[in-house]
């Protein structure tokens, strides 16, 4: 654990070097300096060495008070770039490994959690991390050397000591044992606070278009208080600590000062001795202290580095080959005998004994109903997810053989979900080829249909898009992402149900715009209108996760049930061919 995050400090490892070295410089001179006025009190105040004396103790007292402020503003500067540097670092790695994470690893956490663990865990570690530096440095080289000056002051009065360490111990030890459990709790339920947060912020238009503000407005408050509840239950243990740490420290001043003033009295020790002993009785008991939050911030921080961890050390299930094969040589694509299941049930698949050649060029057209797997048989293509038995060729080879890049870099999707990110409709559209030209993005959004409505904007290409394209119509969206997609020039282009949100004369457009754009590329097409795959070269009929029929649209109408009973049912609803 310690050595990963060591691994993930890089670039900031000197300050995190310099910082306990400074702290240390600090520390040494904060000790000295009740040496030093002990000394001025008995030898120069009381003593015989006179006002000179004094002013010279004086002076170096000031000296020392001057070189541990430096030392202490450094190593705060050291800790504070050490720390931010270590959480830098730490959410750069966590968000390179999500981005290479495949679909099924991307399933396993939610996408709350991963938000959770991106913000609040690695603020937990950054914390922690700073603490370490700076107190878990201190504390101890404190504790030594503030005993070590009050045992040579006065044995006897140290033994005051000896009762307080023992109860403090068995404080922080319960509290520590019992801490982690509530804490790891704590944060599963800020995990299923930010999903409530993330779900509604998505979908507020569904919200407000059915009225559901009360209840989604009840389900968060359940959530936030359920949060109240963990964290309150995680904390009022910990809140015990400045308790008893308080009532410690209060009962050792009580007994040093009545046992030390008798000592005074009977001349066993000198005032100078005693306010020394006094100072280090409290640097003692404040590092004892300083050490019982540093456990504390650890069983906190631990919970979080654990979730971390489980984010870093989570395989792919999706990796490049050793030897990688070059691009495909062509969009053949080929299902032997191909099986998928999302989970790891074998007996339990979305896809069985799937058995499909499609030619180079051809424009496939799939058809089926609700849950048959017609967008999970298109995503096994670009290796967002891999079969669980049987083998899927692209050009020729194995999809595990290529580089995922050069893959997935000759296969454009156009998913059910329009995605486009805030920024210019041009930015959006350099997604698909970030060296496009003004003509090739004129002619893949003419291709689109959406060249029109872009030349209505007064900013053009330029114009800003909301997070999400909300400040477009679903169909404006579908076709840009139609757009973005042909910029690529594929090898294979797959359109999922990509038209649904357009009428069917502009699904006939794009048709026709694609079959100019993309000649010799071959386009999957899966939709649910009959009118969009009819002139397809064959279409497939998916059914319960298998194929039931493959043909053109009049053969399917002769011979497949389920196609004829969609095309009947639509044509009755008035659909037009």
């Amino acid at each position: 654990m310690l050595k990963q995050l060591n691994s993930l400090l890089g670039e900031y490892r000197l300050y995190a070097i310099l910082s306990p070295l400074l702290i240390a410089g600090e520390v040494m001179m904060e000790i000295a300096i009740p040496f030093v006025m002990a000394n001025m009190l008995d030898n120069g105040v009381l003593g015989s060495g006179g006002i000179s004396y004094t002013v010279k103790m004086g002076c170096l007292m000031i000296l020392m008070a001057v070189i541990s402020l430096i030392f202490g503003a450094l190593s705060g500067r050291m800790a504070a770039k050490a720390s931010t540097g270590l959480a830098a670092n730490i959410r750069n790695a966590l968000f390179d490994q999500v981005m290479n994470f495949s679909f099924s690893n991307v399933d396993k956490f939610s996408t709350a959690s991963l938000i959770t663990r991106l913000t609040s865990d690695v603020t937990n570690v950054q914390n922690a991390f700073m603490m370490i530096i700076r107190m878990g440095v201190r504390a101890p080289i404190m504790l030594i050397g503030a005993t070590t000056m009050a045992v040579l002051i006065s044995r006897n009065l140290s033994l005051v000591f000896l009762i307080a360490i023992p109860i403090l111990g068995v404080a922080l030890f319960y509290i520590i044992k019992n801490g982690f459990p509530r804490f790891q709790r704590m944060l599963t339920h800020y995990d299923t606070m930010n999903a409530s947060v993330q779900e509604n912020l998505i979908g507020i238009r569904v919200v407000k278009a059915f009225v559901r503000e009360d209840h989604e407005t009840k389900k968060f408050t359940d959530n936030a208080q359920t949060l109240r509840q963990a964290q309150f239950f995680a904390e009022k243990l910990i809140i015990l600590n400045m308790p008893i740490m308080q009532l410690t420290i209060f009962g050792c001043i009580v007994a040093v000062v009545w046992y030390g003033g008798n000592l005074v009295i009977g001349g066993g020790l000198e005032i100078g001795q005693l306010s020394a002993f006094l100072t280090y009785n409290s640097q003692i008991l404040m590092s004892l202290m300083f050490l019982s939050m540093i456990f504390i911030m650890c069983v906190l921080s631990r919970a979080s580095v654990t979730r971390i961890q489980e984010v870093l050390n989570e395989i792919s299930d999706i990796r490049d080959a050793a030897d990688s094969s070059p691009c495909p040589k062509d969009g053949s694509i080929e299902f032997v005998n191909a099986s998928f299941s999302y989970g790891s049930e074998k007996d339990n698949l979305t896809l069985e004994n799937i058995n499909l050649n499609i030619r180079s060029g051809e424009i496939v057209g799939i058809i089926g109903g609700t849950g048959s797997a017609k967008s999970t048989l298109v995503q096994l293509i670009p290796r967002l997810y891999d079969l669980s038995g049987g083998q899927l060729l692209v050009g020729g080879h194995p999809v595990k053989e290529y580089a995922l890049d050069t893959l997935r870099g000759c296969v454009s999707m156009v998913l059910q979900k329009n995605v486009l990110f805030s920024g210019t409709i041009r930015e959006n559209l350099l997604w698909g080829n970030p060296d496009a030209t003004q003509e090739d993005l004129d002619r893949a959004c003419q291709a689109a249909q959406v060249k029109e409505f872009i030349d209505k904007f007064p900013d053009g290409y330029e114009t800003l898009l909301e997070q999400g394209g909300t400040n477009l119509s679903g169909g404006q969206k579908q076709r840009l992402c139609i757009a973005r997609a042909l910029l690529s020039q594929p090898k294979i282009i797959i359109l999922d149900d990509s038209t649904s949100a357009v009428d069917t004369a502009t699904d006939a457009k794009i048709r026709e715009g694609m079959r100019q754009e993309l000649k010799g590329t071959t386009v999957l097409l899966i939709a649910q209108r009959i009118t969009s795959v009819c002139d397809a070269d064959k279409i497939i009929v998916m059914d319960n996760g298998t194929i039931n029929a493959v043909g053109t649209h009049e053969e399917l109408l002769q011979s497949n049930e389920i196609y004829r009973e969609v095309y009947e049912s639509q044509q009755k609803g008035g659909l037009p061919q």
